[in-house]
């Protein structure tokens, strides 16, 4: 079965909240050697994240307004000088860095969709929050990536038992499943033609498998039918 969000996730989470500085998040980065937290409310919802590109940009852009202002804004009075001071010590903190809204997704959903969450947002962590939108964990492309680590073999039986057996009702040995660094090649006869994009679809699905080899036919009166061979797109049709 794919695998979910929750098993994935990582439990412990290192946090800022709206008013942590920005000394204060650069040290929680280097301290955890992470390159990216969720800023959390008073509630434990998540409100916002702040990234080491968010880091950079401000201190970025710090530095620029600094050297204008060296350059072309004439000296402070004391009392404007103290109000700026200010005023930058709040432009530091996590409620002024963080990226929001924050992209959030729940330990329910499917690892293959938190990824395509994950890559449609351009992150590269998502907080995992529960139905009541609180922080619970966190998942990184490095958490999402364990599915690629399963054997060929474990994924060889899943295509078999739950995509071939379970979800087609296909009698065992029908279809050959062969698996190669996470390519699988599908090849046999099967007893209807929509059986083999459903086939290649379903086979996607399953967590770890890097593409599809498609080798199935549909069975008639007069012999099997071949469409084209070769690998397939995750829509059940040539590429």
């Amino acid at each position: 079965m794919a695998r979910i969000v929750g098993e994935v996730m990582t439990g412990d989470v290192v946090e800022a909240h709206r008013d942590t500085s920005f000394k204060d998040l650069v040290r929680l980065l280097d301290r955890h050697r992470i390159s990216g937290l969720p800023v959390v409310d008073h509630d434990d919802k998540v409100v916002g994240v702040v990234s080491e590109t968010d880091l950079i940009r401000h201190q970025t852009t710090r530095t620029a307004s600094g050297r204008t202002g060296r350059l072309r804004i004439p000296p402070l009075r004391r009392g404007a000088r103290r109000a700026a001071a200010v005023t930058r010590a709040g432009a530091g903190t996590a409620q002024e860095l963080m990226t929001t809204p924050a992209v959030t997704v729940h330990p329910e959903q499917r690892i293959a969709d938190a990824a395509r969450v994950m890559e449609r947002h351009g992150v590269e962590r998502l907080p995992v929050v529960d139905e009541e939108d609180r922080l619970i964990g966190i998942a990184t492309r490095r958490d999402l990536l364990r599915v690629f680590l399963r054997t060929d073999d474990e994924i060889r039986q899943e295509v078999s038992d739950e995509v071939m057996t379970r979800a087609l009702g296909l009698p065992a040995d029908t279809v050959t499943v062969s698996v190669r660094d996470g390519m699988v090649t599908l090849a046999g006869a099967v007893g209807q033609r929509d059986d083999i994009p459903l086939a290649i679809r379903l086979t996607y699905r399953v967590d770890g498998v890097v593409g599809v080899v498609n080798g199935l036919n549909v069975r008639i009166d007069s012999g099997p039918v071949s469409p084209p061979k070769g690998p397939a797109g995750p829509g059940g049709g040539p590429r």
